[in-house]
């Protein structure tokens, strides 16, 4: 096989770093997933299997209907400013990769280092294309990864102040159980996270090793593990290259979903899983809480939507309101902010946060409202960056009762150099809403300016994997579609380079400084989102917080998310 002589290197360093990106360019050695073209087909599927049994967060189906070297050395990444895309090309027809411009180094490969894992110690690759042919990790029992028990005590969370929902005894074993918080039995952590040191230190012969064993064991298939494995093999792959396209064409997300399917698979993960309808439902709440509170019931309710629903927060909501005793208020005002084309930029969405060209669910819940008697009226702001909002782009009025409802969106806003989201909170604040709805991932922040690579990528990781191990137990382990598409879209949260979480203690020191005070849940609230996590997995655990202004969701003794009610400060004098 003859090679371009531009790619043949003789210099050593250069020869390392070239065998290092063959590694991740051979095509035999490279799984299905980063060639695999998942482009769903709706029509195949009855839409209306979740017209009934589904969960009665969303009781009417017609709203669908319509070391060796320095630092520096890999730091700079210099050889992989080449032109990837042309070096290695994906055939969607064929699933393979066209590898016939790669060059591959004549440095052996190292399938184990001194102070490696064995091969043999690792689970064996999960074949995409025959699950029943698997066999299960050696000592393991139905594709399970064997832990000690957890720390009951560590992992209850009852600290002073802080209520937690009942959970069964089921559920009780099954989070000290297999692939539960015990890292012991999370193996792909054990992988990404040590490459992700070795890049951040150059050490190149390490980051050989660990690709290598990282590629033998990812599959898009099988448990939480090998899913893992999967995304964080592509995402270290993109991090070492210099055309991030070219590595992360082949996932599925919102973006490259039709229209239609993209709205079952919300509406199937939202049925099987807390991790967006429980916020969504102590939200609702909230804001019934907040309207109930004004005695004037001819004012018009106005929300300010800032969240990643796509519209399925609100039918369950109108439907509420149009059960409220005496009829809902007589204008129901609903400016959403969509993510911008500014969030839209490469490695620097949201996840979650964009759908598909074409989704157009306003005139789906304008109607779904007009079939309740409820007089909605929806402005949609396009192109408003969250930076750039304002009370003139919101149109806010005096005489109305406005509420805002923030979701999953302001962790996007920097919080280093320039300080954006506490400026965005003063905005708010001077905005005068009757109410703020503040929920958001409950996890440490994963920028470069909090940690270096390592440190933020093994924080991405810790939040994949609660997403992808608490969607295996949603969907029982099946393969789908929707499945795919969920589990892409959250796995953007390794690569995106405004990711930056921040946790709840953090969220409402921010929120008390802009001129805010925590607002108490009312029972309607609490009972209502402890009804609705019932229907899951009884994994999932409620937490009620800081004296009841604040309600967490958990996940295996760990938490996820927070939801927060907030109301103006009558005390502060910082509005200007």
């Amino acid at each position: 096989m003859s090679y371009p002589s531009s790619l043949l290197v003789n210099d050593p360093t250069l020869l390392s770093l070239q065998t290092l990106f063959n590694l991740c360019s051979i095509s035999h050695n490279i799984p299905s997933f980063i060639t695999m073209t998942m482009e769903p087909n709706p029509t195949s599927d009855h839409i209306l299997d979740w017209f009934e049994g589904s969960v009665s967060f969303f009781p009417f189906p017609p709203f669908l209907d319509e070391h060796p070297y320095n630092s520096s050395d890999i730091q700079e990444y210099q050889l992989w400013d080449q032109d990837i895309s042309s070096q290695y090309q994906t055939d969607a027809n064929t699933n393979s990769l066209n590898a016939t411009n790669i060059a591959t180094s004549t440095v052996p490969l190292e399938p184990c280092d001194s102070h490696s894992q064995p091969l043999s110690d690792l689970p064996k690759k999960r074949n995409a294309t025959d699950e029943s042919s698997l066999k299960p990790p050696q000592n393991h029992k139905h594709k399970k990864i064997k832990s000690r028990p957890m720390n009951t005590e560590a992992d209850n969370g009852d600290a002073e102040g802080t209520t937690t929902a009942r959970k069964s005894k089921k559920g009780a074993a099954k989070a000290t159980g297999n692939n539960s918080n015990n890292k012991e039995g999370r193996w792909a952590e054990q992988l990404l996270n040590p490459c992700a040191v070795a890049i951040t230190g150059g050490n190149l012969n390490r980051v050989q090793h660990l690709l290598y064993v990282l590629h033998e064991l990812a599959s898009p298939t099988g448990d939480a593990n090998h899913r893992l494995a999967a995304h964080g093999l592509k995402a270290l792959t993109q991090h070492l290259s210099s055309s991030p396209t070219s590595t992360s064409s082949g996932s599925i997300t919102f973006a490259s979903t039709e229209p239609r399917f993209f709205q079952k698979s919300l509406l199937k993960f939202y049925e099987v899983s807390p991790w967006f309808s429980f916020p969504n439902n102590i939200a609702n709440a909230s804001i019934l809480q907040v309207l109930g509170e004004d005695t004037n019931s001819s004012r018009t309710l106005h929300i300010l939507d800032i969240g990643v629903s796509h519209g399925m927060q609100w039918p369950t909501f109108l439907e509420a309101l149009s059960r409220r005793p005496g009829g809902p208020p007589p204008l129901v005002r609903l400016t959403m902010v969509t993510a911008s084309s500014t969030e839209n930029d490469q490695n620097m969405d949201t996840p979650f946060s964009i759908g598909p060209p074409g989704d157009n669910f306003s005139s789906r819940l304008l109607g779904f409202a007009q079939s309740l008697n409820v007089n909605l009226q929806i402005n949609k702001l396009d192109n408003c960056p969250l930076q750039t909002l304002n009370a003139q782009s919101v149109d806010t009025c005096p005489d109305e009762i406005f509420v805002v409802c923030a979701q999953f969106r302001l962790h996007h806003l920097n919080h280093n150099t320039p300080e954006e989201r506490s400026e965005f909170l003063k905005v708010l604040r001077n905005m005068e809403p009757k109410g703020v709805i503040l929920s958001d991932n409950n996890m440490e922040c994963c920028c470069n300016c909090c940690g270096d690579f390592s440190t933020g990528f093994s924080r991405r990781v810790e939040y994949l994997w609660r997403f992808l191990d608490s969607t295996s137990s949603a969907f029982k382990g099946r393969e789908s579609d929707e499945r795919r598409v969920m589990e892409g879209e959250a796995a953007k949260a390794l690569t995106n380079q405004r990711e930056m979480n921040e946790g709840k203690g953090k969220w409402c020191e921010r929120m008390k400084e802009a001129g805010f005070v925590g607002e108490i849940f009312g029972e309607d609230a609490i009972d209502g989102g402890r009804a609705l996590l019932r229907k899951y997995d009884s994994n999932w655990e409620m937490k009620v917080e800081d004296d009841n202004t604040s309600v967490g969701l958990w996940w295996k003794g760990q938490p996820v998310s927070f939801c927060s009610l907030w109301k103006l400060d009558g005390n502060d004098q910082s509005s200007t």
